[in-house]
């Protein structure tokens, strides 16, 4: 008699490191004994991995626990991640969890669910990092376009705002064969993109004695896969060195999301980054003398202990004259355990909600020019497998999102277009060169 396979879902909140860890820890569940299912629909089994990164993200991981408990209340749930290895306490707390684990705990979910009954009492897994913390490989898969391979872990920057490390511990990497190997594990799944993601993904090689540019030259000869993005890269990490090599290896994506998060060197110094405003400038303007047209994104936080008026007037102004592509704009939230939530000089809510959206409407005011710009050009876009109202989207090289009718041959192809004009979506229209 054939055994009843349990239903597991998963759910997963942040950024994508968090998915492609996720995808790995899904693999560890045997198809012989567990149906995979999407998340709002009832299975057996909750794993939920969470994100510590904002007091909005604790909120939203909260919501979304119960969300399962009431969608399901007999099945066993499983919370993971770092806001599970930050609050593990305030996870238990909530009626219905019955296992809450750790940033390495989570890799060995397996090992931990011996059984699928609900528990009387939280079981909590949720140990100290050490700075000898293993690295943990992970690449997201199921989606025929792109994947997201982690390449890096933990971060040595200790950023006054910043719960990240202590939630993933130290910097650190494995050796770029085992990257390499993974990467040809995604390349034979027919995938066409590889986004490098980590928390810190130019520090790569700290713990090995390699570099980030040297992890690059060595993936870009893997066969079958067309394209590798950088996820995001510290503007003090941002080499003349990896600009060359993007310049000249059209493998690579010239396309670079860098953190700013504040254009105030009063504030940067507060908030303890490596770098200054200028440093930040030089960066972008060296990109665009060597790529004229790569996309460029920047993070921004608002509302920072300390930020006067005049202080986000020198933000505003420092980003408007800057040819970025977009922003990522970010009200700033008080983390417990970090420097920053003992400073003094907090900012009134309304402020920092004035400061955001005069913020993200300079970030469509600069996202529409740098499209004017591209009107014309000739460029490869990878297409999605979705269909989007009728349409096939996809990216070019230097992260434009466009658009065309539904075509079935397209999806998960790279292929040649015009960029023609800016849709009402906001999309930008296009022609195939075949």
């Amino acid at each position: 008699m054939d055994q009843i396979k349990k239903k597991v879902a998963f759910h997963t909140l942040g950024c994508k490191l968090n998915f492609a860890e996720t995808s790995t820890i899904s693999r560890s569940f045997p198809e012989e004994k567990f149906e995979r299912v999407p998340a709002n629909s009832k299975a057996d089994i909750y794993i939920i991995n969470t994100c510590s990164v904002t007091d909005a993200a604790d909120k939203k991981c909260r919501q979304a626990i119960k969300k399962f408990i009431s969608l399901s209340p007999r099945a066993f749930i499983a919370v993971v991640g770092c806001y599970a290895q930050l609050k593990p306490h305030e996870i238990s707390s909530i009626p219905g969890v019955d296992l809450v684990l750790g940033t390495n705990e989570k890799f060995d979910i397996s090992d931990y669910i011996t059984g699928f009954n609900k528990k009387q009492k939280t079981e909590i897994h949720s140990c100290d990092l050490q700075p000898f913390d293993s690295f943990n490989p992970s690449f997201s898969m199921g989606d025929r376009t792109r994947s997201f391979l982690k390449v890096q872990d933990g971060c040595d920057y200790g950023c006054s705002y910043c719960t990240i490390p202590l939630a993933r511990g130290r910097s650190r990497n494995p050796e770029i064969s085992t990257i390499i190997r993974e990467a040809e594990q995604i390349a034979g799944r027919n995938v066409k993109e590889i986004v490098l993601t980590g928390v810190n993904v130019g520090d790569f090689g700290k713990s090995t004695g390699d570099s980030f540019t040297g992890l690059l030259k060595e993936m870009v000869k893997i066969r079958g896969i067309e394209r590798f993005r950088i996820s995001s890269i510290e503007p003090n990490l941002l080499t003349d060195e990896l600009i060359e090599l993007t310049l000249n290896n059209e493998k690579i994506m010239p396309h670079f999301h860098i953190p700013l998060q504040n254009g105030s060197n009063k504030i940067l110094s507060l908030m303890r980054r490596r770098y200054t405003r200028d440093i930040f400038a030089s960066r972008v303007n060296k990109v665009l003398e060597r790529l004229p047209l790569a996309g460029i994104g920047a993070d921004v936080i608002v509302g920072f202990p300390g930020e006067s008026n005049s202080d986000f007037e020198d933000t505003y102004s420092f980003i408007e004259d800057i040819p970025l592509s977009y922003l990522h704009v970010f009200t700033f939230s008080e983390r417990p355990d970090t420097v920053a939530e003992n400073l003094s000089g907090k900012v009134l809510y309304k402020d920092k909600e004035k400061r955001s959206k005069s913020l993200i409407a300079l970030s469509q005011k600069k996202n529409l020019i740098f499209k004017k710009l591209n009107i014309g050009q000739v460029t490869n876009v990878l297409f999605e497998s979705s269909r989007v109202e009728g349409l096939i989207t996809g990216f070019t090289s230097n992260y434009i999102r466009v658009e065309y009718p539904w075509e079935s041959r397209l999806a998960g192809q790279i292929k040649k277009v015009r960029l023609n004009k800016i849709s009402p979506s906001g999309r930008m229209n296009i022609e195939l060169i075949e």
